[in-house]
């Protein structure tokens, strides 16, 4: 697997993996019926690379993360909800994946406590196999015992990347086709500003 610091993915670089990754999963499932369910938004890029590179039938699940805090005898928590387009719980859509292959697809994985707790809800359904897969591993910022199956590359840095679905500080730079980090990505912003005027 690939491993850099910080700086920038290519667009080149960043197929190759996706296609890597892609013949990976479908020699894992040699052909079954694969439930994908995909974490919106900021992996809608990848999600949907991902799957044309998978060589078999998939079928497409999308949730939403809603953090909310939420008070319970006089004190306020944060609990992490995932809904979709028929309901805001998502029970519907997670009681459909019993007895199935599901893989969950995030562009980055850090500390994986929302991860953790979407796949705990997904578990309550009893698929027959649960699995991960992420563009950028950063598991140097991970605060529960989770890895991911399978991903494109891991980095130790700790900026925000930007690009290939994943926004900047400043809502801008989804549509970048290759991922930059931290000054590379506040500098390629300011650099699509200037091209704008």
């Amino acid at each position: 697997m690939s491993r850099a610091k910080a700086g920038s993915y290519s667009e080149a670089r960043i197929a190759g993996r996706v296609k890597t990754l892609g013949r990976a999963i479908s020699q894992a499932y040699r052909g079954r019926r694969l439930d994908v369910v995909v974490t919106m938004d900021r992996s809608f890029v990848f999600a949907a690379d991902l799957v044309r590179a998978i060589d078999g039938p998939v079928a497409m699940h999308f949730v939403r993360e809603d953090v909310r805090d939420v008070e319970m005898d006089g004190r306020v928590r944060r609990e992490v909800f995932f809904g979709n387009r028929q309901t805001t719980s998502g029970s519907e859509e997670t009681s459909e994946l019993k007895g199935r292959d599901v893989l969950l697809v995030d562009v980055v994985l850090e500390s994986g406590v929302t991860q953790e707790f979407l796949l705990r809800r997904i578990g309550e359904s009893r698929p027959r196999s649960l699995r991960l897969a992420f563009l950028l591993d950063k598991a140097a910022k991970r605060r529960v015992a989770l890895e991911p199956d399978y991903f494109g590359f891991q980095t130790a840095s700790n900026s925000m990347w930007s690009g290939y679905g994943l926004a900047g500080s400043n809502g801008m730079g989804r549509n970048f086709k290759g991922l930059v980090s931290g000054e590379r990505a506040s500098n390629s912003s300011k650099r699509a500003k200037k091209r704008k005027r």
